[in-house]
């Protein structure tokens, strides 16, 4: 496995400093570890801080749009090696529609809808008092929140999204509000098939719904209710999830099996 990370910005020889810690960790364990120039790739322009010295390649860095990650992959394909995440992969999990249908038995129901259409109208069809907005990808992550009870509330979190964010990626996604447990939410990897937690116990829904997302790298996140049933918050690409409670050495343990 080889792993690419995102430079500092103006400085292509150091790792972001987000990401610098897991890093240099992957390098101790062994792991093939590039920088890609962050200012250059700003650009489109991808360049790397070494070769590739064979295929099984993962991104592990800030979120990309579908463009973004297109042009990644072909640069690492011109250069002879292959990302384990497809582009269609890549989507599959980044964005919520790609594996809601998959999974919509252990999620909150949800509707995807146009960021213009008619709210009024599609509340009084809907006949939920409480939902949570977001777009494809985030929800909105200031004081305010994304939780509307009612059209002009949900109005308000799309343009706040549009102001902060620069732009609504995909859609919007009005799920049904559900009340969860305070602090009961958990991050799981799956890496080519394995389910991996941060305490090594994985439940039987975890491994259901991993059974049903084919992709090679990818997170599930999941949550008790107010009844202690397990809950899907959502499904992410592995490559662009932050650890979430995850110590560095047992996520980069987790990356180095991959080598046996």
């Amino acid at each position: 496995m080889q792993i690419i990370y995102p430079s500092e910005l103006f400085q292509p020889k150091r790792p972001d400093e987000a990401f610098a810690q897991e890093y240099y960790c992957a390098r101790e364990k062994g792991l093939h570890c590039l920088l890609l120039s962050s200012d250059a790739a700003a650009m489109g322009d991808y360049r790397f801080s070494s070769p590739f010295l064979s295929d099984h390649v993962i991104w592990r860095g800030w979120m990309m749009s579908a463009l973004e990650y297109r042009q990644l992959h072909h640069a690492v394909t011109v250069r002879g090696a292959a990302m384990m995440t497809s582009p269609e992969d890549y989507l599959r999990c980044h964005h919520l529609p790609g594996w809601y249908n998959l999974c919509r038995d252990f999620t909150p129901e949800t509707r995807v809808v146009h960021p213009d259409v008619d709210f009024d109208a599609l509340l009084a069809e809907l006949q939920w008092p409480v939902c949570f907005v977001k777009d494809y990808v985030k929800s909105l992550t200031t004081s305010r929140g994304s939780v509307a009870h009612n059209a002009n509330e949900i109005r308000e979190i799309v343009q706040l999204l549009k102001k902060f964010r620069g732009e609504i990626e995909g859609g919007i996604c009005l799920r049904r509000f559900e009340s969860f447990k305070p602090h009961s939410e958990k991050r799981y990897f799956v890496l080519n098939k394995q389910v991996y937690a941060a305490d090594g116990d994985v439940s039987t829904s975890v491994r259901e719904i991993a059974s049903r997302i084919d992709s090679s790298f990818f997170t599930i996140d999941m949550i008790e209710n107010t009844l202690g049933e397990p809950r899907l918050v959502e499904i992410g690409d592995g490559q662009v999830s932050d650890l979430k409670g995850w110590p560095v050495t047992r996520f980069v343990e987790m990356l180095a099996k991959q080598m046996e």
